[in-house]
């Protein structure tokens, strides 16, 4: 059992809705020179959950489930700056009005650029919601400490969370299960950002070569995956024998750069993280969420 300051930890009542459906409103152009018009973030997703693969859909930078907001028209601003900090992977989220109302889901991560939270309620549900919905997420977790590990850094993390995600520690290293290695030079929209409590950055995924030699080309919506090399203490940096442990948000994508979304949960500047691969280490998985909950 991990030693934390859990019972330090604030706690807060956050309240966001569903966000529409963004659009540049004119074409993309890919990586390869291609113009494209497909769905793409924020939106009711309603045929998209955490455990699906995050290849292959019709769209780019896909949200799955729903992406919310405490200000779609001020995405940047309060309340929503305040929502994308304190929302944090794992903590639960729960409909207060409409249709849906009682319907409970699962906070997965958030998503640099469209400033959305994302979180996981059951197909039924998002079918009964609307954009005029109050969602409301006990947010906790930032400043979550491991006071036996004060040279790993959390964050994002919900406490309840931490506790289900089968670390082990040997030879005072945590040994965190991940389904996938990402090397440092795959990172890249959003690297450089001067935190990592809101937003994520994103996997490229140009070259199919490396992809496939990792396994990057099978990263599903939740998967939890080890950055080699990459310190995200102060924000998102390159460092030799760092490694930083994040989850899936978003889909593939098409754009020079830009690939499945990563949000960070725990980072060290020195190699005390030892990841080992396990193909269940996912949030559906483990929460029986997302398409656990529909099998």
């Amino acid at each position: 059992m991990l030693n934390t300051n859990e019972k330090k930890v604030v706690e807060f009542i956050l309240q966001c809705q569903p966000g529409f459906p963004k659009s540049r409103g004119t074409w993309a152009v890919d990586r390869h020179g291609v113009p494209f018009i497909l769905p793409s973030i924020g939106g009711i997703t309603v045929n998209i959950q955490v455990g699906d693969p995050a290849f292959g859909w019709a769209g780019d930078h896909i949200e799955p489930g729903v992406s919310c907001t405490g200000d779609t028209n001020k995405p940047f601003e309060h309340p929503n700056n305040s929502l994308q900090v304190f929302a944090c992977v794992g903590n639960k989220a729960r409909v207060i009005s409409g249709e849906a109302k009682g319907a409970e889901g699962v906070v997965i991560g958030h998503h640099g650029g469209s400033e959305h939270v994302i979180v996981d309620f059951p197909r039924e549900a998002k079918e009964k919601m609307t954009y005029d919905d109050k969602i409301i997420i006990s947010g906790k977790g930032q400043g979550l400490a491991l006071t036996d590990f004060p040279g790993i850094s959390l964050f994002n993390l919900d406490p309840d969370l931490l506790k289900k995600l089968n670390i082990t520690v040997a030879n005072a290293k945590l040994r965190v299960p991940v389904t996938t290695l990402v090397p440092a030079a795959c990172m890249g929209s959003g690297l450089g950002a001067s935190n990592v409590a809101t937003g994520d950055y994103d996997i490229m995924t140009g070259d199919p070569e490396t992809m496939k030699q990792y396994g990057i080309d099978k990263l599903r919506f939740g998967d939890f995956v080890a950055l080699l090399d990459h310190d995200n203490r102060f924000g998102r940096d390159y460092h030799k024998g760092a490694i930083s442990i994040g989850i899936i948000v978003h889909s593939d994508c098409m754009l020079s750069g830009h690939g499945p979304g990563v949000t960070t949960i725990m980072t060290c500047a020195t190699p005390l993280i030892e990841p080992v691969i396990d193909p269940a280490a996912n949030i559906a998985d483990l929460l029986g969420i997302g398409t656990q909950l529909s099998k």
